[in-house]
């Protein structure tokens, strides 16, 4: 089991009560999942006291992807029940509908500012906490030292250490690896697919795109007209080939537009219901205009 319900699967997050005691603290921030087409991208970071880093190299911890899964649970295990070190551990569990939906919509968000977010929310979520963190070792994303700067600029007075393959060089970084693998692995290997009518297997290999058993679950299990279920990243490029290759064509009332209409038109037309009606468009200038003049104001919240 890995120390707590086993229904539940791994805790999530996890704060030993002797670091509420204001010591000064190392914290590490590293993910699993980054590369698959499936499934979530999970961050985790894991952190213990400043005095407890060398210590905390002998127990064994190493890079998620070099330890057996067998290996990997008991050490989560270990992080959990070992009181010799007190560790604490955070998760941020990026779904696949989120990946796909930042990555996907007009204002694309890139996979590398994702990675950045979950990071820096792990860190304000420790501070928040109240753990005393003095140094922090993070596996880059990106050049290592613009990413560095980032975080030294949010993050001033902390020692920041950014660098690549750190879930190697420190094995607080290792820890934090751990803890995210062990996650996206039970997550997975417990999947529930969210389309209720679903029969799939949940034999999907690795979830990398070189994968042949994850190629194989693909081509076996889209659908013509949606795809594939939520746990597929559709921004991913192994994605869209296969939906290219074996979905119906969708036809958007803005593909009978002129290429030159498109690059033209700058605002959307009116809804009916607003011409009908004559009411006028609301700027935020005119909207606080009426509040500061005791004016009833009636919104209607229409979507985009």
């Amino acid at each position: 089991g890995f120390g707590g319900n086993e229904m539940e699967g791994p805790t999530l997050n996890w704060n030993s009560v002797s670091l509420e005691r204001k010591e000064p603290c190392i914290l590490g921030i590293d993910e699993a999942g980054r590369g698959p087409v499936l499934g979530p991208m999970i961050y985790g970071s894991a952190y213990c006291r400043l005095e407890d880093k060398d210590r905390l190299a002998k127990m064994g911890f190493a890079d998620s992807k070099q330890l057996t899964e067998a290996q990997r649970d008991k050490l989560f295990i270990k992080m959990k029940t070992d009181s010799s070190i007190p560790l604490g551990w955070m998760t941020e569990i990026l779904e696949p509908e989120e990946l796909s939906a930042k990555m996907q919509r007009f204002n694309q968000v890139n996979l590398n500012t994702i990675s950045h977010n979950a990071a820096i929310n792990l860190i304000r979520r420790a501070l928040h906490l109240g753990i005393n963190v003095q140094e922090i070792y993070v596996d880059t994303v990106g050049v290592a030292s613009k990413y560095q700067a980032k975080l030294e600029g949010l993050f001033p007075g902390i020692a920041i250490t950014v660098s690549k393959k750190a879930d190697s060089l420190f094995p607080v970084v290792s820890a934090a690896s751990i803890v995210a693998k062990v996650v996206r692995d039970y997550r997975l290997k417990h999947w529930e697919f969210k389309e209720g009518e679903i029969k799939a297997s949940t034999q999907f290999g690795s979830g990398y795109p070189g994968d042949p058993t994850t190629i194989t679950w693909l081509q076996n299990n889209s659908d013509q007209v949606f795809g594939f279920p939520s746990i597929i990243r559709f921004s991913w490029k192994t994605t869209k080939e296969i939906i290219n290759k074996t979905c119906v064509d969708v036809i958007w009332d803005e593909d009978d537009m002129e290429e030159s209409e498109l690059r033209t038109s700058d605002r959307r037309d009116r809804y009916k219901f607003f011409a009908e009606n004559n009411m006028e468009l609301v700027t935020e200038e005119s909207f606080q205009w009426a509040a500061s003049n005791d004016d009833e104001v009636e919104c209607i919240v229409l979507p985009y």
